[in-house]
């Protein structure tokens, strides 16, 4: 079976390797490892797709129940079921642009955490010193807002941090941007400018990651993207919107009259060289991904994390069924206790535990006193017969040189000296003569 499995595989694959498929979204869950199932139907049939990580990381928008849609991709059949079904590697929305409903979606995510509230929107400073720019340095936005802020203030301080503004790379490049302000400290409000175009030249602000990192930001963040009729998702998430970048100039600088310094020299574009290694990089990368082998190495790889993911799925599964078993069965226990009351019982075996704990404090207090007076006895005995005790009584201890104890006077001789033990103390002295 396997071996027909795999035969008719292969031919299909050779069969449709490039196909445009239209159809309905429905049944989509997207998995923990970034790949997207999900199936497109229409009135008389269903297709089950797949769309692995590789290719869904670079959509512009986000898979919805309902949506109608065109994938691009290969047919082939998932051998784990015998089933037929679509990679795509390709996804757009049928009617409405993909930028458009990724600028929608994003727009309502964000509304719905808070992030355009104007409880949360900081006061833009009344006369900032130090102003940050953001925006491309060879743009028209620059030099419209160097050139209000030398006519309106003479002594104000301006920082450029050039960034693109338009591409892959501009949306990470700005939020860099916002971020070495924050993270230095060295002005007092933020000016995000770029000049009006297409919604595919506004795409850059149009990024999630972009709208948090100005959301976020600590420093106020004035918006001033495209043209008046132009808004984009850094626009409500900013702390003020401005309609053109010399709008912007205008409202965050509002007297003085020109100038006393220059702008300073714009910073080496950041990067360059890292940019063209990652071009480099790229060309090779894709050089080798068109190899014979490593492609079938991805499709490897690619049936075993769909394998992977089905068995998640199947596991998922199982452990809330197991979960809803223990429950039934926590609630079946529950309602059994609650039939009985142990209250009773822990009182009456509270009354045991005191009295047994009175009876043995009993015990244990005469047999304490017993040893006690024993302990006394022995004490009394001890200090009848200790020789501490008979020096007291006037006794001395009488020792020779070599400190032995002397009992008869025969032992000793005139000059001799002798030690005498006293209750208290020591006394040192000669003989001068010893009698029987």
């Amino acid at each position: 079976m396997h071996d027909l499995v795999g035969a008719v595989r292969t031919h299909i694959e050779r069969e449709y390797v490039d196909i445009w498929v239209e159809g309905e979204i429905s049944n989509h869950r997207p998995a923990d490892s970034g790949h997207l199932y999900f199936t497109l139907k229409d009135n008389g049939s269903q297709l089950p797709v797949v769309m692995f990580r590789s290719a869904a990381r670079l959509l512009k928008f986000r898979p919805e129940n309902g949506l109608q849609v065109l994938a691009r991709g290969r047919v082939t059949i998932y051998e784990g079921r015998g089933q037929l079904q679509l990679n795509a590697e390709y996804l757009e929305p049928k009617g409405a642009g993909a930028l458009q409903i990724a600028f929608e979606q994003l727009k309502a995510k964000l509304a719905a955490e808070g992030l355009f509230d104007r409880e949360r929107k900081k006061p833009i400073p009344a006369l900032p010193r130090r102003i940050g720019v953001i925006t491309s340095p060879r743009g028209a936005a620059i030099q419209d807002i160097l050139n209000v802020l030398r006519r309106r203030h003479e002594n104000v301080h301006v920082m450029i941090c050039p960034a693109q503004v338009q591409g892959e790379s501009a949306a990470s490049e700005v939020s860099a941007a916002v971020r070495y302000f924050n993270r230095a400290k060295n002005v007092d409000v933020i000016i995000v400018a770029r000049g009006g175009g297409s919604l595919e030249d506004l795409a850059a602000f149009n990024h999630e990651g972009l709208a948090r990192v100005v959301a976020a930001s600590v420093i106020p963040v004035i918006s001033a993207v495209g043209h008046e009729t132009d808004f984009t998702i850094c626009d409500f998430v900013s702390d003020l919107r401005a309609p053109t970048p010399s709008a912007a100039a205008e409202i965050v600088i509002k007297s003085k009259h020109e100038l006393e310094d220059k702008l300073a020299n714009l910073r080496t574009r950041l990067g360059r060289a890292v940019r063209f290694q990652l071009m480099h990089s790229r060309e090779s990368l894709t050089r080798l991904s068109h190899h014979g082998a490593f492609g079938r190495m991805q499709q490897v790889i690619a049936k075993r994390a769909q394998r992977v993911d089905e068995l998640v799925f199947r596991l998922v599964d199982a452990h809330r069924r197991v979960l809803a078993g223990y429950r039934r069965r926590l609630d079946l226990a529950a309602g059994r206790v609650r039939h009985h009351d142990i209250r009773n019982k822990l009182l009456s075996m509270r009354h045991d535990v005191g009295s047994h704990a009175d009876a043995l404090s009993a015990v244990m207090r005469n047999l304490l006193l017993q040893r006690r007076a024993r302990l006394e006895r022995l004490h009394a005995s001890v200090e009848g017969l200790s020789p501490v005790a008979i020096l007291e009584r006037g006794y001395a201890l009488v020792f020779d040189a070599a400190g032995n104890l002397l009992k008869d006077a025969s032992q000793l001789h005139a000059g001799d000296q002798i030690t005498a033990r006293v209750a208290r103390g020591r006394v040192i002295a000669d003989v001068k003569r010893t009698e029987d």
